[in-house]
């Protein structure tokens, strides 16, 4: 019983004795292995989990590299931003409309039938440009009475100058002499009404294609803005068959609140804008209306711009703005110097040999210079023109994302 149990022992010591060595061995391997893992990482680098996000270390803001020599080739103006006086403006909202000093409706002035149309709608006439061609009775019988009356003038004339020679002779008595006189003066009258009727009427004291013919003309230069007429058509002498307006200078309606009718004086020089395309131009305001409206509580003012280009086209809407006070800002800035990058407005600020773009934040401005309210204080040198040239530089160096 003894022996059995001793053998029992041994055998259960030499299991513990194995499993702990196939325990060291396999611990062994495992931290090999585990070494050459971390080696390997070592070696490769960390895995993108171990790598802690850093913050990256701010970049230089991108800028435009040029000395002095490169701005004066450029043509750029450097200034300093300061205090300006700024004049507020008030802006009106108005129509471009025809001149109707030198708008006409044209009228055959006698009955007549329209033989030919020379010109149309939206075509530019010169003075004295032939408009249509008429036919007339009346013409026919004012030309027949002038032509008549010359002959008498002519006959007139005939024996004044021989009753003259013979009295001047002492042949005949002097009494024919002025019977003569008085018969050419009546002659030279009758000429004279009968041309200034032909006159009147607008139509030259002969016709080479008869003499019922007779051809309207343009008073002065201008655009057709409508025509009422058909070859054929038979028209009275207060028939308006075209409306001709002179272009070269326009009138543009404004209608001004009471508040602000003070601002709105006769002779003053306004800027007017075109609401549809880029276009400015100065106008003089002619007339400001003495009765203001019931419901609308506005009068009406009336402002003449000059139009030599045609761009100032009739129903064409503006912004008329008016200076209403001269401001004192702190800071401002030439209005050329404002560039958009993205969707910040910004200045190109000096600083020794390089140009930074500053973002801004902007308030009034006269068209000449503009407030700055935020970004930039004063005494701070800056592209004040040619700032274009900046950007354009500055597109190349870098993208415009984010700005």
């Amino acid at each position: 019983m003894n022996k059995s149990t001793n053998t029992l022992g041994k055998r259960q010591w030499l299991a513990v004795i194995l499993i702990l060595a196939v325990g060291g061995v396999l611990a062994a391997l495992i931290l090999t292995q585990d070494k050459k893992t971390v080696r390997k990482q070592d070696d490769d680098g960390p895995s993108p989990a171990q790598v802690e996000s850093k913050p990256k270390p701010p970049h230089e803001a991108a800028h435009v590299m040029m000395d002095d020599d490169q701005v004066r080739a450029s043509g750029i103006a450097i200034a300093a931003a300061g205090a300006v006086q700024i004049a507020s403006v008030v802006q009106f909202p108005g129509e471009v409309q025809l001149n109707d000093d030198r708008t006409v409706h044209v009228v055959p002035r006698v009955p007549g039938i329209a033989e030919a149309v020379l010109v149309s709608t939206g075509q530019t006439v010169r003075k004295g440009q032939a408009l249509a061609v008429f036919s007339s009775q009346v013409i026919s019988e004012q030309r027949s009475a002038l032509q008549t009356a010359q002959k008498r003038q002519s006959f007139a004339l005939t024996v004044y100058e021989r009753e003259k020679k013979l009295w001047e002779q002492k042949i005949t008595a002097e009494q024919d002499f002025l019977q003569a006189q008085a018969a050419l003066r009546e002659a030279e009258i009758a000429v004279e009404n009968a041309q200034q009727k032909l006159n009147a009427l607008g139509v030259t004291g002969g016709s080479g294609t008869g003499l019922n013919r007779f051809e309207l003309r343009a008073p002065y230069d201008g655009l057709v803005v409508e025509r009422k007429l058909s070859v054929g058509e038979a028209v009275k002498e207060d028939t308006p068959i075209m409306t001709i307006s002179d272009m070269s200078a326009v009138w543009v309606e404004v209608s001004i609140p009471a508040k602000d009718l003070p601002l709105m004086r006769v002779g003053a020089k306004v800027l007017v804008r075109a609401t549809a395309f880029d276009a400015k131009a100065t106008g003089t305001v002619a007339f400001v209306g003495a009765l203001v409206g019931e419901q609308t509580r506005m009068a009406r003012a009336r402002i003449v711009l000059a139009n030599p280009q045609g761009v100032w086209r009739p129903g064409l809407f503006v912004n008329v703005e008016v200076n209403s006070a001269n401001l004192q800002v702190p800071v401002a800035v030439e209005s050329e110097a404002i560039q958009t990058l993205g969707n910040r407005q910004v200045v190109f600020v000096r600083e020794e040999k390089r140009f930074l773009p500053r973002s801004v934040k902007l308030g009034i401005s006269d068209g000449k210079y503009i407030e700055v309210l935020e970004g930039l204080p004063p005494g701070t040198r800056y592209a004040a023109r040619g700032s274009y040239i900046i950007k354009s530089e500055l597109t190349k160096l870098t993208s415009e994302e984010g700005y």
